[in-house]
């Protein structure tokens, strides 16, 4: 855990109270500006009140052009960022036709599969040509195909459990299931940085909350770990310890939705039980397809050296000594080498130019910089 510097806290509270002394201000002279001015609007009931709306009028806008910005390529490690013009200092912004090329840092793309791909692409448009794009119903009724089965075949492969659960949504993966699984009397021992997915369904289980000091991950799958098998394989942990797991679909694996994977007896209770599988339309058919692919492509099932390692072997048979010759050769991981070596390199940069970098962990799929004053943002 990094510790900020006293200055730099100091500095840090110093520039959010001065923008929000501005801010209080400047809403002051607003309101005898409006009061004076003739308005149509008298007696309606305003749309927010107080400080409700404060942080996105006074400070978000101020840096809003640098969140949210529209692409016209595919999200790939390259891609055309559309560059936009403001008239009213922000307040609103228009799209240009100029087109900036930019390298993707942000990005929950770890393993590349978010762009088109040699071997999941043509499989994902095959899958739409057969199934159309949704099953336009929920998994109990008409949602579930034969390749909702493979899925959650595979998935539970991967992870190393009995079976899994899969969802079209990775948010409602834990709010549709937490409340399912703890309820009123029960304990829940949170990650104080939990995602909110976790945190409000947590609070709404009626449920004891105690929450320990975050060290947590939340999307490795895929991405770390000998085989890209997550957290579980990169310590060492037998998954036959962990009595429920779960991940997303939507950053390694380039697709969207989440599974729970587990006992046979939980995924059979969650199927009966879980709102996400009885009420939410099923996970649509090319984003199965996706993952599906995805995961072959990892596990080296593609024939190819760009995900799982595995080997070659060549025979050779000498017909002078009836010899037999075995050569096995290597081949890398090539995805998730690329990663591991991207990101020890990048989190070493950034540490040289004084950057203070979350994320220490050799190997991790991301890393996290601390950007402490509001003047470094944009």
């Amino acid at each position: 855990m990094i510790t900020i510097p006293y200055l730099t806290a100091l500095t840090t509270y110093f520039s959010y109270g001065l923008l929000f002394a501005f801010g209080q201000l400047h809403d002051f002279f607003r309101r005898f500006i409006d009061w004076w001015k003739a308005s149509n609007l008298q007696d309606y009931a305003p749309i927010c009140l107080g400080l409700e709306d404060f942080y996105i009028r006074r400070l978000y806008l101020r840096i809003q052009d640098c969140f949210g910005r529209p692409i016209s390529s595919p999200p790939d490690a390259w891609f055309d960022v559309v560059e936009r013009v403001s008239n009213d200092n922000n307040k609103t912004l228009k799209r240009t036709t100029k087109v900036s090329r930019c390298l993707y840092l942000g990005s929950y793309n770890y393993l590349g599969f978010a762009a088109a791909d040699e071997y999941c692409t043509p499989r994902v448009t095959e899958t739409l040509k057969r199934y159309s794009a949704s099953t336009c119903s929920t998994r109990v009724e008409g949602g579930t195909t034969a390749l909702h089965i493979e899925l959650e075949d595979v998935v539970a492969d991967f992870v190393g459990k009995p079976v899994a659960m899969v969802t079209g949504m990775g948010y409602v993966t834990n709010s549709a299931i937490l409340p399912v699984l703890v309820r009123h009397g029960g304990l829940i021992i949170s990650d104080s940085l939990n995602h909110n997915s976790i945190a409000n369904r947590a609070r709404g289980s009626g449920a004891t909350i105690r929450v320990f000091q975050h060290n947590n991950e939340a999307h490795s799958i895929g991405a770390i770990g000998k085989t890209g098998k997550g957290g579980c394989e990169l310590l060492g942990v037998d998954t036959a310890d962990v009595d429920i797991m779960m991940g997303t679909f939507t950053k390694s694996f380039g697709s969207c939705g989440g599974y729970i994977a587990g006992s046979k007896e939980l995924i059979k209770y969650l199927k009966y039980t879980c709102s996400a599988h009885l009420y939410a339309m099923s996970i649509s058919p090319p984003a199965a397809q996706q993952i599906i692919s995805a995961i072959k492509v990892i596990l080296g099932e593609d024939g190819s050296s760009r995900g799982h390692h595995f080997f070659i072997i060549f025979f050779f048979f000498n017909h002078i000594w009836l010899n037999d010759y075995f050569i096995l050769l290597n081949l890398r991981a090539k995805k998730l080498a690329q990663i591991r070596e991207n990101n020890n390199y990048f989190r070493s940069e950034l540490q040289k130019m004084g950057f203070e970098v979350l994320e220490d962990n050799e190997g991790c799929g991301c890393d996290s910089c601390v950007s402490s004053h509001t003047s470094t943002v944009g």
